[in-house]
């Protein structure tokens, strides 16, 4: 009898030990730095439904809620992305012109790596010629990152500061027509929805906890570029807090110090 008393004890301590995954283990700084991953993700009520999170509009963890499938976060990525190249280059204000270049390097340094980790796999492994396709991606991703780390380095003013950002957003619009036109269509023909909603909330998650900088001597494909992403991301997310930031409502890290 006290044999069978100490056995369900030990099931019941069991049971209210908390789960400990990598990502709550890590405990990664968002853009945010007073929040965690978990805070990037949609909340969901008992019916499984997504709610709108009441948070402010400031709030650099509001995702894009509207994910019904990875093709649309994608798309909606590249629409931000294209956004905040038009407000620097429309721009002769050297203020404005930092504020949207940290914007864009840190958009389009997540989105790269959450399209290597999440995306290109399910392309590898889903579609015939899958390889193929995800090896010329992950190429030109790299030709991106590296004219990124150009630019980020840069300053608003310098010289070549305009050319080389339209240098890199030219080559990578052919590389978004390509995704947008062939590869994600291949790839949403060949998912269940309910496959292309779960890729889309793990692209979603994995832009939280990705870098923020571009890094183009990182491994490009996981499980390395997952390692080296977890070690250098905590290193950005602090240099974010004293970056500065546009002045509008869209998801972004908060303002810090004075630009720079």
């Amino acid at each position: 009898m006290l044999r069978q008393s100490l056995r369900q004890a030990q099931l019941g301590r069991l049971r209210a030990r908390p789960i400990s995954t990598p990502i709550a283990r890590v405990g990664l700084i968002s853009p945010s730095s007073d929040t965690f991953i978990s805070n990037s993700l949609p909340k969901r009520n008992l019916g499984g439904q997504t709610q709108k999170d009441n948070r402010s509009a400031q709030d650099p963890n509001q995702t894009f809620t509207q994910a019904d499938s990875i093709s649309s976060v994608i798309k909606h990525d590249h629409r931000q992305i294209e956004k905040y190249y038009d407000k620097i280059v429309n721009s002769n204000d050297p203020d404005i012109q930092r504020r949207y270049q940290n914007a864009f390097v840190w958009e389009l340094t997540r989105h790269a790596i959450a399209e290597e980790l999440v995306v290109y796999p399910a392309i590898e492994t889903g579609l015939n010629n899958g390889k193929q396709m995800a090896d010329k991606d992950r190429a030109e991703h790299q030709v991106t990152k590296e004219a990124l780390y150009k630019f980020q380095n840069l300053n608003p003013g310098d010289r070549n500061f305009i050319t080389t950002i339209e240098s890199l957003m030219k080559d990578l619009r052919i590389h978004i027509k390509e995704e947008e036109e062939h590869d994600l269509v291949k790839l949403e023909e060949g998912l269940l929805p309910t496959r292309s909603r779960d890729l889309a909330q793990q692209f979603e998650m994995t832009k939280a906890y990705t870098p923020t900088r571009s890094h183009p001597g990182a491994p490009n494909r996981p499980p390395l570029e997952t390692v080296a992403g977890l070690m250098v991301a905590p290193l950005d997310k602090i240099s974010d807090l004293f970056r500065a930031w546009p002045k509008e409502s869209t998801p972004k890290p908060p303002s810090g110090s004075p630009a720079r």
